[in-house]
């Protein structure tokens, strides 16, 4: 007996079927050579005699039968011997592109060791130069060429029931901007994290290029450039292009959560707005970076016996990620028992003209956190106060970079923090490594040790005065993954502003109940940091009434947790059986 035979397969090469006794196994309907070509499929040497035999793979792989562990051991030799981060990008990738549970059964051994080649910072790398290092297709790229296709082109995407999908423009990557067809590496590396962190199955998961074009005159002009030659849309063909998208993917993939990545900063909030009640989204770059920020300077206050309503707080940087972190944080101060309008007095966000005054020319995104020049106490006639003046005046006790501007955090803007309180919380957050706006054994070096500092990317422990202070990395891996697992769990018909605070405040509990002393736990935690967001997750959407799964409210708080737990996908090779 099987329970899937009311649906339809899995992918149109395989299904995932039980037996009487509930054991999982696949069921291949190709055989052969071109089993062995498929990823999600492909064993390598560890078919076993039997299925060699049954599937007609006989002659076709070497004589010896390995487990899997001695796959990965063999391949993680192969590894180290790479030297240069992006030729070990390449060589995850090509893995990733031959066999697919291998590839995520390496990357779940040595999480920590490897995330920074499959996301930040190597992935950067890896988008600048992606059509040099294109070798295989994967996922859908939709472009000004195809958008009128749309139906078609997701019909021969070989899945048959995505549920969370990673769609990018590629207009603003990371801090490097426009990088048009490339920016799919970006859709690719987060949905790596989707799996080995969030316990997403891979055959649930779509990375999505939208191609509009690109505004770089390098990469038109380029013949090796692999994606359309032309400027970006913008206005209405734009967002019709986008429309077209969204509508082919309801029909399609019904139950599929879409994460906005990467889009420029006014295209990300008209996104946002324009499909999170039409279908399950949401922004990486706003939502996700707002929270891991606040779980962490939560931490920070917590580390310094403090209460978040008592910090009065300065954000560098005035885009998506900027204006998410700030929105974090005053829901945050209202949680904390600030009314809105307190909470906007304590914090100050600067873009690259200086702080946010109603009397200045804004983008819309701007304008709640502008401050009233009137009221401020530290005004400058006609002039927007800059980063120093700010911190001095606003009497700074937090600092947070996004502005993607290399050491813009100098030492007399740390020490202006430190004038305001005993342990400054500083964050320059900005990626890849080289955008960072201070480096953290400087900010320690500046304060003698007491500020309490994270940063995007990952950088060793400071040694001072010879004492090991680590350094936080406020990924926003500790977060999406947890928030998208729980929102499929759930089965949401919308990702609300709760749900995303909710992350946040899981991610804080679990830090504290388990690291005490630290604002982020390792990365190598991120499986475990994700299933306890995933579970608080799912249960704010269950108060949130927007959760379609029936019977989860019946679940108390050990069966939910049980629930995520057993749905959470592991790297494993399943037996075939031929019908």
């Amino acid at each position: 007996m099987t329970t899937t035979e009311d649906r339809l397969p899995l992918t149109t090469h395989y299904d995932v079927r039980r037996d009487a006794a509930g054991h999982r196994y696949l069921e291949p309907f190709v055989q052969g050579f071109d089993l062995t070509r498929i990823p999600l499929l492909n064993k390598g040497t560890a078919f076993t005699e039997e299925e060699r035999e049954a599937l007609g793979l006989d002659g076709l792989i070497a004589p010896q039968v390995d487990a899997l562990e001695t796959l990965v051991g063999r391949l993680y030799r192969d590894y180290v011997r790479v030297q240069e981060p992006l030729d070990k990008h390449v060589f995850l990738r090509n893995l990733q592109d031959r066999n697919e549970v291998l590839f995520y059964a390496l990357l779940a051994a040595h999480v920590e060791e490897m995330l920074p080649i499959v996301y930040t910072p190597t992935v950067g790398l890896a988008v600048q130069n992606f059509s040099q290092i294109y070798r295989v297709p994967r996922g859908l790229t939709l472009s000004t060429r195809t958008v009128e296709r749309a139906e078609g082109a997701l019909a021969n995407v070989p899945l048959n029931d995505v549920r969370i999908i990673v769609a990018t423009d590629s207009s603003a990557i990371l801090g490097i901007g426009d990088q048009g067809f490339g920016g799919m590496g970006i859709s690719i590396g987060k949905l790596s994290l989707y799996v080995v962190a969030g316990g997403v199955g891979p055959d649930r998961t779509l990375p999505v290029e939208l191609d509009v074009g690109t505004n770089r005159q390098d990469l038109i002009d380029d013949p090796d450039y692999l994606g359309v030659h032309h400027r970006r849309l913008t206005g209405d063909e734009y967002l019709a292009f986008v429309d077209r998208f969204v509508e082919a993917t309801r029909k399609r993939y019904p139950k599929a959560i879409i994460q906005w990545e990467d889009f420029s900063r006014d295209a990300a909030f008209t996104v946002l707005e324009r499909y999170r009640k039409v279908v399950p989204s949401f922004n990486d770059d706003i939502q996700g970076t707002g929270a891991v920020v606040l779980a962490g300077v939560l931490n920070a206050c917590r580390l310094k016996g403090e209460r978040l309503r008592d910090q009065r707080l300065v954000i560098h940087g005035a885009g998506a990620g900027g204006i998410g972190v700030t929105d974090a944080l005053r829901r945050g101060l209202v949680r904390d028992g600030l009314t809105d309008e307190e909470a906007r007095a304590r914090l100050f966000v600067l873009d690259q003209t200086g702080l946010l005054l109603t009397d200045r020319e804004l983008d819309g995104y701007k304008r709640p956190y502008a401050h009233d020049p009137a009221s401020l106490g530290f005004a400058y006639p006609g002039r927007a106060p800059g980063l120093l003046e700010t911190v001095r005046g606003a009497r700074a006790t937090v600092l947070v970079g996004l502005s993607g501007v290399a050491g813009a955090f100098g030492e007399d803007v740390v020490r202006a923090v430190q004038a305001n309180t005993s342990r400054p919380i500083v964050f320059p957050l900005s990626n890849p490594t080289a955008h960072c706006e201070a480096l953290p054994e400087d900010v320690l070096r500046w304060t003698d040790g007491a500020a309490l500092v994270a940063t995007g990317s990952p950088f060793a422990p400071v040694e001072l005065g010879g004492q090991a202070y680590p350094v936080g990395q406020g990924n926003n891996a500790f977060i999406f993954p947890g928030l998208g697992f729980g929102s499929v769990l759930a089965g949401v018909r919308e990702i609300t502003d709760e749900m995303v605070l909710e992350s946040a405040y899981a991610l804080a509990d679990y830090t504290a109940r388990v690291h005490p002393d630290r604002l982020y736990p390792p990365v190598a935690e991120l499986p475990a940091a994700s299933v306890e967001v995933a579970v608080r997750v799912t249960r704010q959407a269950l108060r949130d009434g927007v959760a379609q799964e029936t019977g989860l409210n019946e679940l108390d708080e050990q069966a939910l947790i049980e629930f995520v737990r057993t749905r959470f996908w592991k790297p494993k090779y399943l037996p075939f059986r031929v019908p």
